[in-house]
């Protein structure tokens, strides 16, 4: 279903380069197609034609954004099949959840088509004093100008949604670097962005090693930056300017599972296992530590080691696979390491853990040290430890006792517990009776802390894209 290669995409054109980038299929390890790859002189051009193009896109109206985004919602859903096979070869993401994935690139494009036509302003009262008497206030939203995307591996359509589609919606011509692990997805909304009437120059997506890339993130033409990856984010950040800069930046979520929860266990235990090994857990909500109540421990650990031996891995592009392969072997060999160092410090292994190439086995570890990186760090593979605890605040602590903040889930029936949640756990999101890997796309998502700042979610993705503009009147 992969055509032999694939170009990029520059000033909304379609570029053949010389040089291939090879894609992997990430379960057999063969190259699955080839990318035209662009050099440094490209991504100036690209920059320049952003710059070029933005009073063109600000004056494209906000019915003609709608209509290019409509435009992009039809496409998908027509090419849904493809759309979710180049997923599945080029991130390893099991079939089925991979048509999830293109389910979400569609409602995030919907969602944006929506707002794009609701971009409004503010009347101000002014008159708060005798000396403003007579003043009268207003504001409306412009766009903010060309802005810089950066994008990871592991959602290689939904995450370029959440930067393209907004951008779109606000007037903003943009420069994508997805990540040239996973570029097709991007790639495939770039030939369909190409078939719009956007102005020349509104788009252009560069599948390009990083270090290569470090124009967007330092060139004053670019008046934003959205990078959504690892820690590095805060370096970029440092060397970004007087841009607007956004970072997503991963975590080590925490799920909290309240003494009350004995009756609804088995439902508990699923949700635990959608959270911690959906996409073999490489998601930055992937529920990592999950500290359950002493009045349930117990019964909790047994069900969900059950659970987790159940897990058909294998080859994603089957229906019945639901653990596909990591990203790659380094990435596997990683957390494999990481496992071997907590037993060393006194962890046990509930199950799996053991790794052939990038397969790594689902895993459940118990009594993991608080220092140990899989507690720590943000394990962003297919593991999660399981600690108890015995009041509610004590788990509160546990949760809060990480670098990160992104988001949290809380199993309980007690609304106090779970207005105390919300007050004090020091996350992005607190999701109550479900896991902390719960999103829709129209709410706001991002972090705190080592996590990042700023929030994605269509509408607040668009108010960071889109400057405040104030009118001032006095009567005569």
């Amino acid at each position: 279903m992969l055509r032999k290669s694939y170009p990029y995409y520059l000033a909304n054109a379609a570029v053949k380069g010389k040089a291939k980038l090879d894609v992997i299929d990430k379960y057999t390890g063969e190259v699955a197609t080839r990318i035209a790859l662009p050099d440094a002189a490209a991504l100036d051009r690209a920059i320049a034609s952003a710059h070029d193009a933005a009073e063109d896109m600000k004056r494209f109206k906000p019915y003609r954004r709608q209509a290019v985004l409509e435009h992009c919602v039809a496409r998908f859903r027509a090419r849904r099949d493809e759309l979710a096979y180049a997923l599945c070869v080029e991130a390893g993401k099991p079939i089925g959840d991979a048509a999830g994935e293109v389910t979400r690139l569609i409602e995030t494009f919907k969602i944006a088509a929506e707002e794009a036509v609701r971009i409004n302003g503010e009347t101000l009262n002014l008159e708060i004093s005798e000396r403003s008497a007579g003043y009268h206030g207003y504001t409306r939203r412009v766009p903010l100008g060309p802005v810089g995307f950066i994008t990871p591996f592991n959602f290689p359509l939904n995450l370029v949604a959440h930067k393209v589609a907004p951008a779109i919606a606000a007037g903003c011509p943009f420069v994508l670097k997805p990540a040239e692990r996973t570029p097709l997805g991007a790639l495939i909304i770039g030939e369909v962005l190409a078939e719009t009437d956007l102005p020349r120059g509104a788009f252009s997506i560069l599948p390009m090693p990083g270090p290569e890339a470090e124009a967007l993130v330092t060139d004053p033409r670019l008046k934003m930056l959205s990078f959504t990856g690892g820690l590095i984010g805060w370096d970029l950040k440092a060397k970004a300017g007087h841009k607007k800069v956004t970072l997503e930046l991963g975590g080590n979520a925490a799920c909290i599972v309240d003494s009350d929860q004995g009756p609804r266990l088995d439902a508990v235990v699923d949700r635990l296992l959608f959270g911690a090994f959906y996409q073999s857990g490489q998601s930055c909500i992937s529920v990592q530590r999950i500290f359950a109540h002493d009045d349930i421990h117990d019964e909790l650990r047994r069900r969900l080691v059950a659970k987790i031996r159940s897990l058909k891995a294998g080859d994603p592009k089957k229906k019945n696979t639901s653990l596909g392969p990591m990203i790659d072997e380094a990435a596997a060999i990683r957390l494999e390491t990481w496992i071997g160092e907590a037993r060393k410090a006194g962890a046990k292994v509930l199950c799996g853990g053991r790794r052939k190439g990038a397969m790594l086995e689902a895993a459940l570890l118990e009594d993991v040290p608080r220092d140990e990186k899989l507690q720590r760090r943000e394990a962003f593979g297919p593991v999660a430890v399981l600690q108890r605890f015995s009041s509610f605040d004590e788990a509160l602590r546990m949760v809060n006792d990480s670098d990160f903040g992104l988001q949290a889930g809380v199993f309980t029936d007690n609304l106090r517990h779970a207005m105390r949640a919300w007050d004090e756990l020091e996350q992005g999101g607190v999701i109550i009776n479900d896991v902390p890997s719960f999103r829709v796309d129209n709410m706001p998502y991002g972090g705190v802390k080592s996590s990042g700042v700023g929030r994605e979610g269509v509408r607040y993705a668009i108010e960071d894209m889109t400057d405040v503009r104030l009118m001032v009147i006095r009567d005569n």
